[in-house]
């Protein structure tokens, strides 16, 4: 018995004589048991029927058309084919192409085309791409107008078998595993009229021929390398599957994936005949193989196979008290939309049955809304039903997987997915095979909520636009750890951390691969339109890094994380300046979803926030919170000689880029009154800063001054820590500027001389530490000490809020 395998080649954007010569490169000394299934040159099919239609309209056109479809026939064929093999080929062409013409002429004269006819022209493009291919090959030609016999049906085509089996065994001969050539798409009704399979003809045939032929394998040639796990347009980190079920396959094309269409693989389904993709520019490659789903998959299958969407949806919902336990109504609702051709995409009901939702094409949604008020006129008239509502503009998300149905947890995930994204759901479906979980949602949500499904279950990398608004000191020290880090991550974690704009106060850079060398020349700042670029449709998340010390950027923040934007930042005066923005951005993140981090606002690097809230969260209760949060003043402190003033010790700290941008917030103590004033806020108080009492340990300094200035104006104040200092040295005591939130009462920060041996005077550098004294840590407070100043170290504070943003979002960090 030969052992078949069938191919089939479909149109590709190559030249004609190109694609036939990677044909028979691909097929040629297959010998037995090969059978080529062929479609015509790309574009034939709908020019053939174009020619119909111009006839018809009495447009002597078509004969201009018609030659020049035949000369496109005797070029390639001439160019592939010598001697005899040249002249018997075209003389083929041209018979069948005198007998369409008078077809044609036909039709010009009835002045309509009638569907039967139209068929019958519309084949012979197959036919002569087999004629050309077989004729290359050396092979036999197989003309399926001759053996595929087939019925019209409501569904489709439906197949002839025993008479089409009957026919390929009488013309298969005494040969019986000769290679052959077959025409796609086309067929003969049983009387003996041509007739093609319609859409997706030639895939079709394929199985057809692969169920006729008992085949091994059907192998479908494109110009993709198999079936990806979305759309790669839309998703470039899509991925190429090995392997999938035909019942996955079939979920996907019907949401609108690429992949053979369910009803011309139902042929190999029922006979179990595996389908391959393959590419044929690509062959090395080895493509994706479609077949029955294992019994028993394995356990480390993924839960989903892939991801697909349909744009250009519209929801229709019935609802009313009336339905409730009334049968019939949904018969009553797709019955009537079944009359008019209405395609029901997607439905979903209550279970109270309350109201029906279902989702159709939008070109169709007036159709669909016409036809149920008419159907329910009665129940509308009566108050039973309260009316038909249409909600335009959507589109379908649907997951898929036959390993959802052992999985727990993959509707929680999938879900999640579009919420931590910002994309809202409006309906929901669900089949009991679990094998496909559909939402629909807004169209102009449909890329992003892709990427961020696709995304979640690890089929790519969870992509972050990010935006970062201060270039300074700490905001270069950010890009340069994200430069240094970004392929590892990558690599390791799946998280691809895109920096996509930058922006200073006067200029900005919008582009996929934002570079700070390019900022200076960059367009004026417009953080409105910074923000809109960062939160690219195409991109399922986005976040704004702000490293600016600005008011005005943190008044943004609210409008930001509304739109959907994360943001993270080291800066401190949205978290304690005016109660009524600070209250506008915690209202904005809980209604989003959209995540405000700002670990680095208090201690740099040091988790101090975090720890705060996972004492809160576990419900201890924070009685009093006193520290050192000034890397600044700690280090300037911790440096402080006889010898060495105050004075120049501030220079020092502001080369090292120690300091505030104006370090007159240090000596001030406001920065550090704005970090309490930040924790008390995490710890559920409505505390001001200007409620906050703070010494000041240069009076008399201005604020704005140039460093020059504001150096010479501490000089008296040299004098005055210089005593303070040899007082508390003779005391065996070290001065610290240190912040006490107590349990009741003003918060305050001040100079303090503390015993040598209290753990705050062991502290080193720019060193910050922080005591919480809590119901559980009561007798001996919890500690957070570390370097607490320096641009590495903040830029590291907010690269690892970054990095709990990614993890949030489902990267495995």
């Amino acid at each position: 018995m030969t052992d078949w395998i069938v191919h089939k080649f479909g149109g590709t954007s190559v030249a004609d004589a190109e694609r036939i010569r990677h044909v028979a490169s691909l097929v040629k000394g297959r010998g037995a048991g090969t059978a080529v299934v062929v479609s015509a040159f790309s574009g034939v099919t709908n020019a053939l029927f174009a020619l119909c239609a111009r006839a018809a309209r009495r447009d002597d056109g078509w004969r201009g058309d018609l030659h020049a479809l035949v000369q496109r026939h005797r070029e390639v064929a001439g160019g592939l084919l010598s001697g005899d093999e040249t002249a018997r080929v075209l003389a083929a062409i041209e018979d069948e192409a005198s007998d369409l013409a008078d077809l044609l002429r036909a039709l010009h004269v009835l002045g309509s085309h009638p569907e039967a006819l139209d068929e019958v022209v519309a084949g012979h493009g197959e036919v002569w791409c087999a004629r050309i291919v077989a004729a290359t090959l050396g092979w036999r030609w197989l003309d399926a107008r001759k053996v595929l016999v087939v019925r019209p049906s409501e569904l489709g085509p439906a197949i002839d078998w025993p008479t089409s089996r009957k026919n390929l065994d009488t013309w298969l001969g005494e040969d019986r595993a000769a290679p052959c050539v077959i025409t796609g798409y086309v067929a003969s009704l049983p009387e003996g009229t041509p007739t093609t399979l319609k859409r997706n003809g030639s895939d079709f045939s394929a199985a057809i021929f692969g169920a006729l032929f008992d085949a091994r394998e059907v192998v479908i040639w494109t110009d993709v390398d198999g079936v990806l796990s979305a759309d790669p347009r839309r998703v470039p980190e899509a991925v190429l599957l090995d392997e999938m079920s035909y019942e996955e396959a079939m979920e996907l094309a019907y949401f609108g994936a690429k992949v053979v269409h369910p009803r011309t693989m139902q042929p190999a389904v029922e006979r179990g005949i595996p389908i391959w993709i393959k590419n044929t520019f690509r062959p090395e490659v080895k493509g994706t193989v479609i077949h029955r789903a294992a019994a028993n998959p394995s356990p480390d299958a993924p839960a989903v196979k892939g991801f697909t969407t349909i744009d250009d949806v519209a929801l229709v919902n019935l609802e009313g008290t009336g339905m409730v336990g009334v049968p019939g109504i949904a018969e009553r609702l797709f019955g009537a939309l079944r009359t008019v051709g209405v395609s029901v995409i997607v439905i979903s009901q209550a279970s109270s049955e309350h109201s029906i939702c279902i989702a159709v094409p939008e070109v169709q949604a007036d159709l669909a809304k016409e036809t149920i008020e008419r159907a329910f006129v009665a129940e509308r008239a009566q108050g039973h039903v309260s009316g038909v509502a249409v909600q335009r503009g959507c589109a379908i998300v649907a997951a898929v997987g036959d390993a959802m149905a052992k999985r727990a947890g993959v509707s929680g995930r999938f879900f999640s997915a579009l919420g931590d994204a910002g994309v809202n759901v409006r309906a929901v479906a669900q089949g009991s095979s679990e094998r496909n979980i559909t939402a629909v949602i807004d169209q102009k949500d449909s890329t992003r909520a892709l990427r961020a499904v696709h995304a979640r279950f690890t089929l790519s990398d969870t992509a972050i636009s990010i935006g970062v608004v201060g270039p300074g000191q700490i905001g270069r020290a950010l890009l340069s750890q994200l430069h240094a880090q970004r392929d590892e991550l990558q690599r390791r974690s799946h998280v691809d951390l895109r920096v996509r704009a930058l922006a200073s106060s006067k200029h900005m850079v919008l582009a996929d691969d934002a570079r700070l060398a390019d900022l200076e020349a960059g367009a004026p700042a417009d953080l409105d339109a910074f923000a809109r670029f960062v939160r690219a449709e195409h991109l399922p998340h986005a976040v704004i890094i702000d490293c600016s010390a600005s008011d005005a950027v943190a008044d943004r923040y609210a409008a930001w994380l509304r739109m959907g934007i994360h943001v993270i930042t080291p800066n401190k005066r949205a978290a304690s300046g005016p109660i009524a923005r600070w209250d506008a951005i915690r209202e904005a993140s809980r209604a989003t979803g959209a995540r405000y981090l700002g670990e680095a606002t208090v201690g740099a690097g040091l988790p101090i926030i975090t720890t705060l809230k996972d004492l809160l969260h576990t419900g201890d209760r924070v009685r009093a919170v006193e520290g050192v949060l000034s890397g600044t003043l700690s280090w300037m402190f911790n440096t402080l000689t006889p010898d060495t003033p105050f004075s120049a010790l501030l220079r020092e700290a502001r080369r090292l880029g120690y300091t505030e941008p104006d370090p007159r917030e240090d000596l001030s103590g406001m920065d550090f009154a704005r970090k309490l004033v930040v924790l008390a806020r995490e710890m559920g108080r409505s505390v001001r800063l200007e409620d906050v009492v703070v010494e000041d340990l240069a009076p008399g300094a201005p604020f704005g001054a140039s460093l020059d200035e504001l150096v010479a104006s501490l000089r008296p104040v040299d004098a005055r820590l210089r005593e303070l200092q040899e007082t508390a040295r003779s005391k065996g005591e070290v001065l610290r500027f240190v912040g006490v939130i107590p349990e009741e009462g003003t918060p305050r920060v001040s100079l303090r001389a503390l015993p040598a041996t209290h753990p705050f005077a062991r502290l080193q550098g720019t060193d910050n530490v922080i005591a919480f004294r809590t119901a559980r840590y009561d007798a001996q407070p919890l500690v957070v000490q570390g370097p607490g100043a320096g641009p590495e170290v903040t830029a590291g504070g907010v690269f690892g809020d970054l990095l709990r943003l990614a993890a949030h979002l489902g990267a495995p960090v």
